[in-house]
């Protein structure tokens, strides 16, 4: 009986599918065809100016910048992405109008709102924006509607299988936001002066005198402040203009063997809680703080309840992507999906 019920439904969606077609053709003798059926999901039909439409502003973009010889190949490539992307929506929406979720209009303008504001252009910088892109309004609230109605969906039927762990949060803690000093091993914080201009690397040696003279002079008034029991990490913060400033001036642990000479030269000797003297790099001016050089020693950059929430937020993220696309996918391989 099961086997007769799904060759009998193979057999409505065949001739669903010829209905589309005859629907969409021509009237006999018409000049051109006006429309015609791109793709089937269940029983829904996108046609081909449903495609365009939807792709308009990236077609328009593709056209403008690649080159001929390659250009079909790229608006092809680009409109087979298009379409699964139309084809996930349509799966979607049927999916929402099964669960009897909706999108009202006033979501729909709150979500544009907010979209709005988090540009940080006026309504009409906003509206003009779009308009250069090739979007229309309508379109663009169209979007906003499917992403709303994704929203949706995904909170009734994904978000609550969807959990994590204080382990998970835990194991990811202690392997990123902790190190462990080996045999040999310094644990130090940076702060660092320029002073050669890497974007002027012609300048005369009397404007590189005076950088010189402005990074030693910042470089002293840091050290001091530092010795004078400013946390080292907000000074680095503050002051530092080297890449590890955003992390407090954490280099993490390092081997004696695996240092400049000029750096090994400046903490050679420091014990845990020590800041080095001014050190001269070949670009500028270094101070390093010794943190602990205690074999085995667990190093903890951040304390675990500062960055707990962050944390989980960032695995919940990692998490909802890989249930959703398992999600979609699964929709997927229970959809009828015909592409003509």
């Amino acid at each position: 009986m099961k086997q007769t019920t799904y060759l009998q439904k193979l057999a409505d969606h065949s001739l669903l599918v010829l209905l589309f077609i005859l629907l969409f053709l021509p009237a006999k003798g018409s000049a051109e065809l006006l429309d015609r059926v791109v793709a089937v999901v269940n029983d829904e039909v996108i046609t081909l100016s449903d495609l365009e439409n939807e792709g308009r502003a990236l077609f328009q973009n593709i056209s403008a910048k690649t080159p001929p010889e390659s250009l079909q190949e790229t608006l092809n490539a680009a409109r087979e992405d298009v379409l699964d992307a139309l084809i996930e929506n349509r799966i979607v929406s049927q999916k929402a109008k099964e669960y009897n979720i909706s999108v009202s209009p006033e979501e729909v303008q709150n979500a544009f709102e907010r979209m709005v504001s988090k540009s940080g252009l006026s309504k009409e910088e906003f509206m003009a924006k779009m308009k250069e892109s090739g979007m229309t309004e309508p379109a663009y609230r169209e979007q906003l509607k499917y992403q709303v109605l994704q929203g949706k969906l995904v909170s009734a039927d994904v978000r609550s299988r969807t959990v994590i762990t204080d382990e998970e949060i835990l194991d990811y803690y202690d392997t990123h936001y902790t190190s462990q000093v080996s045999k040999g091993g310094l644990y130090l914080l940076q702060i660092g002066f320029l002073w050669r201009d890497k974007a002027n690397p012609d300048a005369s040696p009397e404007v590189l005198r005076v950088n010189k003279l402005e990074a030693m002079k910042k470089a002293e008034e840091v050290l001091a402040m530092a010795r004078d029991g400013k946390d080292f990490k907000e000074l680095a913060k503050q002051y530092s203009e080297l890449p590890s400033a955003v992390d407090g001036g954490d280099l993490g642990v390092f081997q004696i063997d695996e240092m400049a000479e000029y750096m090994r030269n400046g903490v050679q000797g420091l014990k845990p809680g020590e800041i080095s003297e001014i050190i001269e790099t070949p670009d500028g001016y270094q101070i390093f703080k010794l943190i602990n050089n205690e074999d085995g020693t667990i190093v903890v950059k951040t304390p675990l309840e500062q960055v707990k929430e962050e944390i989980r937020n960032m695995l919940y993220e990692q998490r909802m992507k890989k249930s959703y696309d398992e999600w979609i996918t699964g929709l997927k391989d229970k959809a009828y999906i015909q592409k003509l």
